[in-house]
Order: structure tokens, then C-alpha cells, then sequence
């Protein structure tokens, strides 16, 4: 049965939820695989749910240092290509620990329904990396070399 957007719309919540909350297993769990990361600068598939976990914790640090204490989204496209995938596109609204916006920035991502539940397969990062240079100049924070 295709994903419906309230079942996306809710998948991202819960994403949302385990990114904020530097659960990087439970955030790799919401992965199939391979699960493939597409930006500007990197494209690489992990072949397992242990190394994106690991790759999700390398970037703690950095989210720590940043403030981030809040993860939101406006789902601005919601894209049925088959009855199962799903391609849409998210805008993430970053803040801090007492609500304020830190930066938003758009992903889009491809979804397929899996017998045990949903599960992201691809993220193209839009301008992810560009905000947040933009934020981590804005707090004076220095970040490391791509």
C-alpha cells in the first residue's frame, strides 16, 4: 500500500524526535539499506544501520556546539512515484533550546514502505550545508575543514 502523507508527516516527526535527542541508533533504524546521502560536496551509500549510526555521531559534537535543542519540518512536497516510494521534499526548522530559530534547510528524500513500516533509502541535501556554515558563523563557532 503507498505511504500516506500522514504517515510520512508522522515518520518525520519521529526522525525529527531521534535527531534531536542524539539517538543515533534509533535514527539509523529509520533507515533502509544501503542508505545513500547526496550533497553538493559527498555522495556515499552505507551498507549498514552500525556505520550510519556512527556517522551520525560524528556530527553531535558540532550540533552541541550549535545549540540545537529542537527539530521541526514543513513538508512542502509529497511525490507518490510507485505504490510503495514516496519522494518528498522537507524544510527543517533548527532551534534552540528555548524555541528560537536557529536555520532551516531543505532535504529531499525517497521512502519506500517496507513491511515494518517506512524507511528512508536516499537524502539530498539542498542547502543543509550551506545554512549551516551560515549559522556557525553567525555564532562564531568554527567548523572543520570539508
Amino acid at each position: 500500500m503507498a505511504p500516506t502523507r500522514r504517515a510520512v508527516d508522522e515518520f518525520l516527526t519521529a526522525y525529527g524526535n531521534t535527531l534531536v535527542a542524539y539517538d543515533a541508533a534509533g535514527t539509523a533504524a529509520m533507515w533502509g539499506m544501503p542508505g545513500t546521502i547526496v550533497t553538493d560536496a559527498f555522495t556515499g551509500s552505507l551498507s549498514s544501520r552500525g556505520e550510519m549510526a556512527e556517522g551520525l555521531r560524528q556530527g553531535y559534537p558540532l550540533y552541541r556546539r550549535l545549540g540545537l535543542g529542537g527539530i521541526t519540518h514543513t513538508m512542502l512536497e509529497f511525490a507518490p512515484l510507485t505504490e510503495v516510494v514516496v519522494r518528498i521534499r522537507v524544510r527543517w526548522h533548527f532551534t534552540d533550546a528555548f524555541g528560537e530559530l536557529l536555520t532551516d534547510s531543505d532535504y529531499e528524500y525517497v521512502l519506500r514502505a517496507d513491511p515494518d513500516g517506512l524507511h528512508m533509502y536516499v537524502a539530498v541535501d539542498i542547502d543543509a550545508d550551506t545554512k549551516l556554515r551560515e549559522l556557525a558563523a553567525r555564532l562564531g563557532v568554527e567548523l572543520p575543514d570539508r
